[in-house]
């Protein structure tokens, strides 16, 4: 049988296999709200071990895109339980992805009088979809002020509380894809100089304050974080190699420390070899591997050890039996490139499946 398929276990996850669903953005969330479209949407996918959700806002200001949902208000924690209880019955565990968007945001997404903010007053280049004015661009952030940086990291910690309220197992920090944890860790973004801001060990102490908050409020094992060393997306733009891996190495041995359930790794082709290394050293719990694995690829990589868990993406996006035709060795869907993020359930929730 394919390891991929056996269950896993770990001191924090016990999962029914090694499959994750990777976070996507779905932008279903008609005003922000979690609801019945996308409990369907997760349950027709729970045949993976773990699901974790597309990015979720912990606060008003963190609404970037539209139509992605909250976890701020209690309509939003009743939404998510058609999720999560749907999920459940399947066996399957369920992380929320907390996702602060920062920069990457547009006011037109956000509610009245909310401003987008970063961690600095720099813009990231390019735009950005709005339902009301279309494509815009990408204004300038109002830079967190120190306490404002406390008052997000507060809202982190009544979101991760509000999304166990909600009957989630955990939640993963979106530190990944250049949203707000990553614009404070790359120096081309944070040029604060404040304690967030400057050295190394100042720009990650926010992902590291988030992280050690967070497992305080809901405990280590309920909490996951995902990165992207060397990543540029969302306008970060490389900076020094030395540096880059300094920072990824540092921030794997604080989890470490804290307890971490997992750290989620997007793989992309410009994270070197040894970095990733340094982080199985330094981090002593899951790995999670997720971009562009095919069940060839996921097997070879759990076989040799570098990954514990493998996380699908778009796969999962236009398969919702992909565990069903892993085992067949089935050709999978091709994903729908033109429904990604509207508001309807086409190329969503109608995708083929092998068995009715």
């Amino acid at each position: 049988m394919k390891k991929l398929l056996m269950p896993y276990s770990s001191p924090a996850l016990n999962l029914k296999n090694h499959l994750v669903m990777a976070p996507m953005t779905r932008s279903r969330a008609i005003g922000n709200l979690p609801n019945a479209l996308m409990a369907e949407y997760y349950s027709q996918r729970s045949g993976a071990g773990l699901i974790i959700t597309e990015g979720t806002a912990p606060a008003p200001e963190a609404l970037g895109y539209a139509r992605i949902p909250g976890i701020f208000s209690s309509e939003q924690i009743e939404g998510w339980k058609l999720t999560t209880s749907a999920v459940h019955k399947n066996n399957t565990k369920i992380f929320l992805q907390l996702m602060h968007t920062g920069r990457i945001g547009h006011p037109a997404n956000l509610p009245e009088d909310v401003q987008v903010v970063g961690a600095s007053t720099i813009a990231a280049a390019g735009q950005m979809h709005t339902d009301i004015a279309g494509m815009q661009d990408y204004p300038v952030p109002v830079a967190l002020s120190t306490l404002g940086v406390q008052n997000v990291i507060s809202g982190y910690v009544s979101a991760a509380k509000n999304a166990i309220a909600a009957g989630f197992d955990g939640v993963e920090l979106h530190a990944a894809n250049g949203y707000l944890i990553e614009q404070f860790l790359n120096p081309n973004v944070n040029n604060r100089t404040d304690i967030y801001g400057g050295s190394m060990e100042n720009r990650a102490r926010f992902a590291i304050e988030v992280a050690q908050r967070v497992a305080d409020a809901i405990g280590k094992e309920k909490v996951g974080v995902r990165i992207s060393p060397n990543s540029t997306l969302g306008d970060l733009q490389a900076y020094d190699a030395d540096t880059t891996q300094e920072t990824y190495i540092h921030l794997s041995r604080e989890f470490n420390r804290i307890g971490l359930a997992y750290v989620h790794i997007s793989i992309n082709p410009q994270i070197p070899a040894q970095t990733l290394a340094a982080i199985r050293t330094e981090f002593e719990g899951t790995l999670i591997y997720c971009n562009t694995y095919t069940a060839e690829k996921a097997e070879a990589e759990l076989n040799n050890g570098d990954a514990d868990l493998i996380a699908f993406g778009r796969a999962f996006l236009a398969n919702p039996d992909l565990e069903q035709r892993i085992i067949n060795g089935t050709e999978l869907n091709a994903p729908d490139f033109t429904t990604l993020y509207t508001p309807s359930s086409k190329g969503y929730t109608d995708y083929p499946v092998l068995f009715n």
